[in-house]
């Protein structure tokens, strides 16, 4: 069993992660779909170093539903270990069962196994299974409320449908705001501006005490004017520094630094998520190799489409022209 990083309450682990970055961390993998070993230590000591609140592991970036059971453990344990004083945050779920009790019961399974490996906060994903089901939204509730009885923090997840998401109604979401273990909310909605600003409206009006976490890779800078205080996003596993500061300066009120970050940050964001939008883990993979962080054999992505390499050099040059940039700033 593996110690969590120690905090003693929501309102700690609220603070901690106000004005904080948390990556969504990818799993490297060989052409074989192993875990490349030493791409993953490797990544583990990058991402030591950065300017980070913390990370969540089994999230989507990180293949957490697809993962067998061995290698999910070694990187949640990994990530505990390497980041001791930090919020280790673990995605949880299930997938491929219609059965609403089983895939409820694979949840808290799932729940137990981070809590018991040190994780400090369950990124809850959102249960698919039900997106066509007569009491979707009675049994969403139902479910995080059982989730909920494990006992560790929550963070709820509003992720787009494309991504393997579902739609929660306002009062669903005010229903599941309720629940006492619950910190937060992530919100990825990838384009919807006009779902961002309800739910971020939702929160401010009627759950002042929860907090905000956008997810909003490609309208980042965006999404923080409009109410989030930290960030948990797949774009965070590279340049963290440059979106650090962005929400740093956001907290700041620093206006002017703001502006010339938030245009970088979508420049970044612009070169990694796009069509095939699934094709996003792979890129930021690519984006490791073009930092020297992981070699080529280890950007693969089992799951993910084949993409065109002239997406490669493109990110590469993103990559050189934000370096640049850096050094005349």
């Amino acid at each position: 069993m593996n110690r969590s990083a120690g905090f003693s309450s929501l309102a700690e682990l609220q603070a901690q992660l106000v004005g904080g970055l948390v990556p969504a961390t990818p799993v490297p993998f060989d052409s074989d779909g192993k875990l490349h070993a030493a791409a993953h230590q490797s990544y583990l000591r990058y991402m030591s170093s950065q300017p980070i609140a913390g990370i969540a592991a089994w999230a989507h970036t990180g293949r957490g539903l697809m993962l067998d059971a061995e290698t999910a453990d070694r990187v949640l344990q990994d990530w505990r270990s390497a980041l001791p004083d930090k919020i280790v945050i673990a995605g949880v779920g299930a997938t491929g069962t219609a059965n609403p009790d089983q895939a409820t019961a694979l949840t808290i399974s799932m729940a137990e196994r981070a809590a018991k490996m040190g994780a400090d906060v369950l990124l809850v994903y959102p249960p698919t299974w039900l997106r066509h089901h007569h009491l979707c939204d009675q049994l969403t509730i139902v479910h995080h409320r059982r989730v909920s009885e494990v006992g560790s923090p929550i963070i709820l997840f509003y992720l787009y449908e494309a991504a393997g998401g579902i739609s929660y109604s306002s009062t669903v979401l005010d229903e599941l705001l309720g629940i006492p273990q619950v910190l937060g909310i992530k919100i990825a909605t990838l384009d919807s501006v006009m779902t961002y600003q309800a739910i971020s409206r939702q929160l401010q009006e009627r759950h002042p005490d929860k907090l905000l976490i956008t997810g909003e890779d490609r309208f980042l800078g965006y999404s923080l004017r409009r109410g989030a205080r930290a960030a948990l996003i797949g774009l965070g596993a590279i340049c963290c520094e440059l979106q650090a500061e962005l929400i740093r300066a956001n907290e700041a009120g620093n206006t002017d630094r703001f502006l010339e970050l938030s245009d970088a940050v979508d420049m970044l964001a612009e070169s990694i998520f796009i069509s095939p939008m699934e094709g996003y883990i792979k890129r930021i993979l690519w984006a490791l190799v073009h930092l020297g962080v992981i070699p080529p054999a280890a950007a693969n992505d089992p799951w993910g489409p084949e993409l065109p390499p002239n997406q490669f050099d493109e990110i590469g040059r993103r990559l050189a022209t934000l370096t640049s940039e850096a050094q005349v700033n």
